[in-house]
């Protein structure tokens, strides 16, 4: 599947007013403030934007906005994370109506899968959507470490299977994710999803972060990916520290 995703990514936070409905000018704002910083893609319906407070009907608004917003200057990756295999493929398929760039996709939370199921859950939304689908780890709030193995599986039997987020601080998992998937499949996307280690992931040979203080600070994170990939360290660390 011709596409890589690279640099750096936002997990949108989602504005609300004070009666909790979405506040539709903000949202479109905080696209245009993340375009105008230099942000590589944008993810909407993320862990940062609540989206397990969300209603299907407010998550699709929010993509809708971002696309609408965003106009193809971004690729445009939303989450469609659940904790019933069969709803994320619901949602997924309505995002790929809209023309959205791919999806992002944690494990089913709550009820934790045995192995085989896990990789059932990955491997039939990989199947029934045939678009860029993101595999997306936080332990932290779905009670399950994705294996490296199951990576490695994934990735050797899906084309749009083509990237990692690893929201969690284990140098020894991120390096060895890295190393392995790469000699496996060079195009395969790794993204961390903590702020502070952005820059060693670079430096490991991932591809960016998927970080929540880009919000705030789209062209810092920018600086970041730019002096790295520019080949001046100084200039990375220095906006990084």
């Amino acid at each position: 599947m011709p596409v890589k995703f690279h640099g750096v990514i936002t997990p949108m936070i989602t504005p609300f007013k004070e009666d909790f409905s979405i506040d539709v000018e903000v949202l479109k704002w905080l696209v245009r403030y993340q375009v105008e910083g230099g942000v590589h893609g944008l993810f909407p319906n993320s862990t940062t934007g609540e989206f397990v407070h969300l209603s299907r009907d407010e998550s699709v608004l929010l993509v809708k906005i971002v696309l609408e917003e965003a106009h193809g200057m971004v690729k445009v990756i939303p989450g469609i994370s659940s904790n019933s295999t069969a709803h994320s493929l619901e949602l997924g398929k309505i995002f790929k109506d809209l023309g959205v760039d791919g999806v992002i996709v944690t494990p089913p939370f709550f009820f934790k899968p045995t192995y085989e199921g896990l990789k059932s859950h990955f491997s039939m939304i990989a199947e029934k959507l045939e678009i860029p689908v993101i595999v997306y780890n936080i332990p932290l709030t779905t009670g399950i470490n994705i294996p490296i193995q199951m990576y490695l599986e994934l990735a050797s039997e899906y084309s749009n299977i083509v990237g990692a987020k690893i929201t969690f601080d284990s140098f020894t998992y991120l390096r060895n994710l890295i190393i392995d998937l790469k000699s496996v499949r060079s195009d395969f996307s790794i993204f961390t999803g903590m702020d502070e280690m952005f820059l060693p992931t670079l430096m490991m040979g991932g591809d960016g972060g998927i970080m929540a203080l880009a919000n705030a600070t789209p062209k810092l994170h920018r600086e970041i990916y730019d002096g790295w990939m520019e080949g001046d360290f100084s200039k990375a660390y220095s906006a990084w520290k």
